[in-house]
């Protein structure tokens, strides 16, 4: 097979290394390509992680969650989830709002996907009367660039103009995307006391209309020729205005207004959610981007704008950019790439060290080609420039120049050693390692692509990685068959002689040829004759390796997301609290912030606080539980931004520690959250669901597990997803109501009206809409607002609605979730990974202990999600990834060697990889973690090419030698290649091991793995692929001999290695096989030798087992001895 793959390509190669211009044309093309490309490519931290869904939105006004479970969530998933497509769906009934959620298996068609949902929806025909319209919507997917803040000590309503104006510069300039957060659309109120309404008979209903009407104008054509514009009506929107609309007029020609009965007022800019930087107002601007917009670019335009703004604010008013993203993504890419120039200069060092100067230019040459030519695939295909595809290109930095180095090693070795021109030797160089090399770089591709298995958001996260390395791969293919050989011609003319530049590589290889051709070839020797004694030391190396990962001395950690630099904290008030309480507890947060700030700059020299942004009205970033029913009065926050990780001698989990106990919690705080951030898709690091049980013991769960979890230091940012709903008033006609002329549905109609309100109108003004509304002042919605309210009759009598109606009241919670129609309960938490064993043992006890025992106490069913979810995920993608990778390639080292066998000794040095990888982690103190079984998947596609070439000599050589001869000649023929290929791959990684920067921490188990489990496996090839060939022959002998045993002759002879092997089998029936069953010796055995009680059952038994063994195999040497017959002979 070789040979046919030599012959195939043969031509190509030929036809590449003799054209005079063919192969600069096709490098010219690949640079031209890359550096088109590598330009335009955007930037940014992680790759986007996009999850395709689609909502449904029903509101369902003044219904309960339960019942807007019940009458449209219970109705319309069972048919949601029977759309094609489907993977899972997420619903969640909140009062007046039912949401359902869908995701889609990855690849669909979303716009199919959205077409099908909508006909799902339109087919449900039995939702309530009073629902509005299904809202169907697409997921849009969006990425924060910055967040701008316009502060200072002026009123909000002049900061909403300058916030107008900064957006519409910022459109012009091209970006389109931006939130204004902190400035309420106008809205005027019109409140109108239930004694008017009754003394004037007239309803909200008839106010809201006649508003409506006079808010409104209609054109009515244009006269006289064009000249003049008709407009019938004027707009009646202002406070003064609407007052003075007239809702009735009477015969006397009086006329009742909506001052007579009504107070009108407008509402402030800041009454939904206000924010503060320090005492003074501010308003805060998110700029997103699409998955086609650059961060660097989109900041680098906001700046741009807000530079040319800042010189026209008043006095004392100035624009701030937080949570910025350009430089922290750049910067991250700066490390990156540093490390890859300097791992880039190792590997061109080695490169001329072992190389002469001219070969290991070109060489060396296919470094920046490869890589551009890289970049314009990744150009092509979309992909972005980014911490795991900068990383996947720094990981092929060595790889990329091993085929390079096979061929112009050979070509080398060609012109020196067997005296071919330069032509024949490079064209001979390409075609005798065209298999070689092909399979070696088919089985790196193999191996990485069997990431591409690995599916969810971690999944994603990694896909850059085998799309990277095989772009890169392919390209060095390209360039070391179709180029290199080329200009091998040309740096062979001038090999002949002797340069004073090749003086290191003279003197290096001089020394290097001593050490092969005398020691290593000894050691080769001598490896050999302990054949058996050198694998077991090997397998018991990788023995004690992996008992130290079942041990825990090497700790398992799935996924350590790089911490941002912003922490929040979160707050929600009691019921009965006020505005003014809620404006307290910020000011606390503020103060605790500003505290904690200033004892950390006096221990550290440095405020780590560089930003606080206040806010009250909402809460920041992910909300509390049951936030979203409470008044927006009653919530608040704050967010911090704080240094760079790298600056700092302390996590952003220290500062929440600290920030926490420095907060004095206002008397009337129902809940306060604090979090800090962190970057990439990971979920929260807990996350358990509860289900299978009632709403209450559910939520019993939940608060038994809060606090169970909250008596541990490295927790922080406790919530459940099920909070307690306000008291609801269940109201039944009685027979009286119904008598009158009531129905419930009026008297429902009415009370939404009270309660809610009515909008009337909404009108533009400037780039906001604006409302009118009709309402009851706030001081009649009291606890005994139903006891008082009189309603209207049919009849025009107004009655006490207590005679109406009979009211059940009752408590629930504030929402229902389900999950694929499940209902569960969540409690999320943030955990600690400064010291990964704590968290690893506190998740421990969360999984053995506290969760069985409330599943136990309780009767409720329990799973982990988040990083668990995704952990369990990934790891099973990893396990079908690995095999397939395993079976792929021992599919093409069977074609290459056309052997069924000979794969199995090229692939025994797999698990040996695992010996190296394991004692870096162990030395550098890094958990085992996601990207350490990244990296082993890869590694086993590398580890492989140096048993590949070595395995491959040995067969040659051993066509014309004895094995032994040969293996010895193979090693020694093949040790610079395999030592210059593997420490190529180590140093260009290198560089990355010494990274202290906290955001390139998350790589490093990759780093640690490739560069270990590189680096121990060279040494472990050269011993256990010798020794495996060795025993091969000695197995091969034994099965001829065993075939001859068979034989007619040797059937007489059979009888004594039966019984031995029988007597074998039973010592072991009586020592060891008791210990593995059972764990203890049998009593027969302890009774016949006391003293073995006093070591351990595991001991006792091997000793036993060892002593039966030696007496069987010495009777064995008894019976084999030919018998001496007497006056027979001495021979």
């Amino acid at each position: 097979m070789p040979g046919r793959v030599a012959s195939a390509a043969g031509g190509l190669l030929s036809y590449f290394t003799r054209h005079r211009t063919a192969a600069n044309l096709l490098l010219l093309l690949l640079i031209v390509a890359g550096l088109f490309s590598a330009p335009r490519m955007r930037a940014q931290f992680f790759p986007d992680v996009i999850v395709e869904t689609v909502s449904v939105s029903v509101i369902w006004e003044g219904a309960g969650p339960e019942e807007v479970d019940a009458g449209i969530v219970q109705l319309l998933e069972p048919e949601l989830r029977a759309v094609e497509g489907v993977e899972e769906t997420t619903s969640q009934s909140l009062e007046g709002l039912a949401t359902i959620t869908l995701d889609f298996e990855p690849g669909w068609d979303m716009a199919r996907a959205t077409n099908d949902v909508q006909a799902a929806v339109d087919a449900e025909t039995d939702l309530p009367e009073e629902t509005e319209e299904p809202e169907v919507t697409r997921g849009a997917w969006r990425d924060r660039v910055t967040d701008v803040v316009i502060t200072g000590p002026v009123a909000v309503d002049q900061l909403g103009r300058l916030t107008d104006e900064l957006v519409d510069r910022l459109f012009a300039a091209g970006i389109t995307r931006t939130t204004i957060r902190g400035l309420a659309a106008p809205e005027t109120l019109v409140e109108v006391p239930s004694v008017e309404l009754m003394r004037h008979d007239i309803t909200m209903a008839e106010i809201a209309a006649v508003l409506a009407a006079e808010a409104e104008t209609a054109p009515a054509g244009d006269v006289s020729g064009g000249n003049t514009r008709v407009r019938t009506g004027v707009e009646k929107r202002s406070a003064a205005s609407i007052a003075g609309v007239v809702l009735r007029s009477y015969p006397d020609g009086s006329k009742l207004t909506v001052g007579d009965l009504a107070h009108v007022r407008v509402e402030g800019a800041d009454r939904e959610r206000a924010y503060f930087v320090g005492p003074h107002p501010a308003i805060s601007l998110r700029v997103d981007r699409s998955d086609r917009g650059d961060a660097i670019e989109m900041e680098a335009g906001v700046r741009a704008v807000v530079a040319g703004m800042t010189p026209s604010l008043p006095e004392g008013v100035r624009i701030d950019l937080i949570q910025t993203q350009a430089d922290y993504i750049a910067g991250r890419l700066d490390i990156l790439l540093g490390n890859g120039l300097m791992g880039l200069g190792l590997v061109l060092g080695l490169l001329f060290l072992f190389l002469n100067a001219r070969t290991a230019f070109w060489v060396a040459a296919g470094i920046p080609v490869a890589m551009l030519a890289t970049a314009a695939l990744m150009f092509a295909a979309g992909l972005t420039i980014n911490m795991i595809s900068l990383f996947a290109l720094i990981i092929t930095l060595g790889i990329v120049v091993d085929d390079a180095i096979v061929v112009g090693e050979h070509a080398d070795f060609r012109a020196r050693h067997l005296g071919e021109p330069p032509v024949l030797a490079a064209e001979n160089a390409a075609r005798r390692m065209a298999a070689p090399v092909f399979s070696a770089t088919l089985t790196t591709i193999v191996a990485f692509y069997a990431l591409v298995v690995i599916g969810g958001r971690m999944g994603h996260l990694i896909a850059d990685i085998p799309f990277t390395v095989i772009a890169v791969l392919t390209a060095s293919l390209l360039e070391c068959f179709l180029i290199l050989p080329n200009h091998m011609v040309h740096a062979l003319a001038h090999s002949a002689k002797e340069h004073w530049y090749d003086w290191p590589s003279r003197q290096f290889n001089r020394g290097f040829r001593r050490f092969r051709e005398g020691p290593f070839r000894r050691l080769m020797r001598l490896v050999i004759r302990g054949r058996y004694p050198v694998m077991a030391g090997c397998l018991l190396l990788l023995a004690v390796q992996v008992a130290a990962v079942i041990r825990g001395d090497v700790p398992w950690r799935f996924f350590n997301a790089p911490e941002e630099r912003s922490v929040s904290g979160n707050f929600m008030m009691l019921s009965g609290a006020e505005r003014a309480d809620a404006a307290a507890m910020m000011a606390e947060l503020q103060r605790a912030a500003e505290a904690v700030g200033a004892r950390y700059a006096a221990e550290y020299g440095t405020d780590p606080v560089t930003y606080a942004l206040a806010e009250m009205g909402g809460n920041a970033g992910r909300g509390l539980a049951g936030a979203e029913i409470k008044d927006p009065d009653l919530l608040g926050a704050i967010s911090l931004e704080l240094i760079d990780a790298d600056a700092r001698p302390y996590s952003s989990f220290d500062f929440v520690r600290a920030l926490q106990d420095e907060v004095r919690p206002h008397p009337k705080v129902e809940s306060l959250s604090f979090r800090s951030w962190r970057a990439g898709p990971g979920g929260d690091a807990l996350d358990v669901e509860f289900f299978g049980a009632e709403a209450r013991v559910l939520k019993a769960a939940a608060e038994r597990l809060k606090t169970e979890l909250s008596r541990f230091g490295e927790v922080s940012a406790l919530e459940d997803s099920l909070a307690y709903d306000k008291e609801e008033a269940v109201l039944d006609l009685t027979a009286q109501g119904a008598a009158l002329g009531f129905t419930i549905e009026d008297l429902g109609r009415v009370l939404r009206h009270r309660i809610n309100g009515i909008e009337a109108a909404t009108y533009p003004e400037g780039p906001r809409s604006a409302t009118i509304r009709v309402e009851l002042p706030e001081a009649e919605l009291t606890a005994d607002f139903l006891d008082r309210l009189q309603v209207r009759s049919p009849q025009g009598v107004y009655l006490p609605l207590a005679d109406l109606v009979t009211v059940e009241r009752r408590t629930g919670f504030s929402s229902v979730r389900r999950e694929n129609g499940l209902r569960v309960v969540t409690v999320t938490g943030d955990l600690s990974e400064d010291d990964p064993a704590r968290a690893a043992e506190i998740s421990a006890e969360l999984k053995e202990a506290m969760l069985p025992g409330i599943e136990r106490d309780l009767g409720v069913s329990w799973r982990l999600g988040g990083l668990s979810e995704q952990e369990r995920d990934f790891l099973a993608d990893a396990r079908l990834g690995f095999g397939l990778c395993l079976v792929g390639i021992y599919l093409v080292l069977a074609w290459i060697f056309s052997s069924w066998s000979r794969p199995l000794a090229v692939m025994a040095i797999v698990p040996f990889g695992l010996v190296g990888a394991i004692w870096g982690h162990a030395h550098w103190d890094v958990p085992l973690s996601m990207f350490t079984v990244v990296g082993l998947i890869g590694m086993t596609g590398i580890i492989i090419n140096d048993s590949i070439v070595l395995v491959g000599t040995v067969d040659e050589y051993a066509e014309r030698r004895a094995l032994v001869p040969a293996i010895v000649d193979a090693a020694a023929d093949r040790l610079r290649p395999v030592l210059l290929t593997t420490l190529t791959t180590v140093l260009g990684l290198a560089p990355l091991l010494f990274e202290t920067s906290q955001q390139a921490q998350f790589l490093k188990p990759t780093v640690i793995t490739l560069v270990y489990g590189l680096g121990f496996g060279v040494g472990l090839v050269l011993l256990v692929v010798p020794s495996l060939l060795a025993i091969g022959q000695d197995v091969g002998q034994a099965l001829r001999a065993l075939r001859r045993a068979l034989g007619r002759r040797g059937r007489r002879a059979l009888p004594v290695p039966a019984v031995m092997a029988l007597a074998l089998a039973a010592v072991f029936a009586a020592t060891l096989l008791p210990v593995l069953a059972t764990g203890r010796l049998p009593g027969v055995l302890l009774a016949v030798l006391p003293p073995l009680g006093a070591v351990s059952a595991a001991a006792a038994g091997l000793i036993l087992f060892l002593a039966g063994g030696g007496l069987v195999a010495l009777a064995a040497w008894a019976l084999s001895r030919p018998s001496r017959q007497p006056g027979a002979p001495d021979r």
